[in-house]
C-alpha cells in the first residue's frame, strides 16, 4: 500500500506475528537490546525503544532500593502471572520451610497465590509464623515491586520491563514449552546484566530456591548491585523514544 509501518516487539526474541511482518515495514521498535543482532538486514531498520510504562510504574521508578541489613525486614514478592502462579504455590512454601527460622523471623512475604491454593499455602506459612499477604491479584502491583527486597516471578516481557525500570533484584523462572522460548530469553537479558538469577523450570525445587534466597539475604551488598543492574536495562523513557521514532518514519 505504500504506506509506512513499524511492530514493536516486546519480548527477548521476535515473535511470529512479528517476524511474519517484519520484511514489510519500515521500521522495528523492540524493547530489550539485541533482539535482531544476528539478522543484518533487520537489525539496521531496528530500533531499541523500550516498553512504555505507564504512571504507577515510573512512579515507582523514583522509589529507591536500600537493602536491608542481615537482621531487618526482608521483603519477598513472589508473583506468577495467570499461568504461573500454580508452580510458586507449589515450590515457593517448602522454599520457606527450608529457610534457617532466624530468616523466617525477617520476612514479611506476599505471595500471588491462586483462590483454589491459598488455604493450603497459607496454612504453610501460619504454621512458621510468617508473616504473609496472599492474594489472586494486585491491583497495586508497582507499588508492592518498589517497596520489595527480592522479587520471584515468571519472565513475561512486561515483569521484566518493570523491573528493569524500578530496579530491583529478581529470581525468574520462565514458562517453559513456549515455541519461541520468549521468557527464557527475556529472563537472560536481565540475567545477562546480573540483576536477576534464571532458573528453568526443572530445577526450580525448594532446595534450590532456599539456597538462593538464603545466599542473598546474607549479602546486602549483592542485592544491591543487582538492583543497579536490572536499572540499568529498564528504560523510562520508552514511550518518548518510541513517539520520536513514529514520527521519523511517518516524515514528520
Amino acid at each position: 500500500s505504500g504506506v509506512p509501518g513499524i511492530v514493536h516487539e516486546a519480548n527477548a526474541v521476535l515473535g511470529r506475528a512479528n517476524r511474519f511482518l517484519s520484511n514489510r515495514v519500515s521500521a522495528i521498535a523492540t524493547s530489550l537490546p539485541g533482539v535482531l543482532d544476528r539478522d543484518p538486514a533487520l537489525s539496521a531498520k531496528t530500533t531499541t525503544v523500550g516498553t512504555p510504562m505507564r504512571p504507577a510504574i515510573l512512579a515507582a521508578a523514583a522509589v529507591k532500593f536500600v537493602s536491608p541489613t542481615p537482621t531487618e525486614q526482608l521483603r519477598l514478592l513472589v508473583v506468577g502471572g495467570s499461568q504461573g502462579a500454580r508452580v510458586m504455590a507449589d515450590i515457593v512454601p517448602g522454599a520457606i520451610e527450608r529457610l534457617e527460622p532466624a530468616l523466617w523471623n525477617r520476612l514479611i512475604l506476599t505471595q500471588q497465590v491462586r483462590e483454589e491454593d491459598i488455604a493450603r499455602v497459607h496454612a504453610v506459612y501460619d504454621r512458621l509464623n510468617i508473616t504473609a499477604e496472599l492474594a489472586p491479584f494486585f491491583s497495586d502491583l508497582p507499588a508492592r515491586l518498589a517497596s520489595s527486597h527480592l522479587v520471584v516471578s515468571r519472565s513475561g516481557a512486561g515483569t521484566v520491563a518493570e523491573l528493569g525500570a524500578i530496579g530491583r533484584p529478581s529470581i525468574l523462572v520462565p514458562l517453559p514449552g513456549s515455541i519461541d522460548q520468549d521468557q527464557f530469553a527475556n529472563a537472560g537479558i536481565l540475567a545477562q546484566a546480573n540483576g536477576a538469577l534464571r532458573i528453568p523450570q526443572a530445577e526450580f525445587t525448594p532446595d534450590r530456591l532456599a539456597a538462593e534466597i538464603s545466599a542473598l539475604a546474607a549479602e546486602p551488598e549483592r542485592l544491591t548491585a543487582m538492583a543497579a543492574a536490572a536499572r540499568s536495562v529498564g528504560r523510562l523513557d520508552a514511550a518518548q523514544r518510541l513517539a520520536d521514532l513514529v514520527m521519523k518514519v511517518a516524515g514528520i
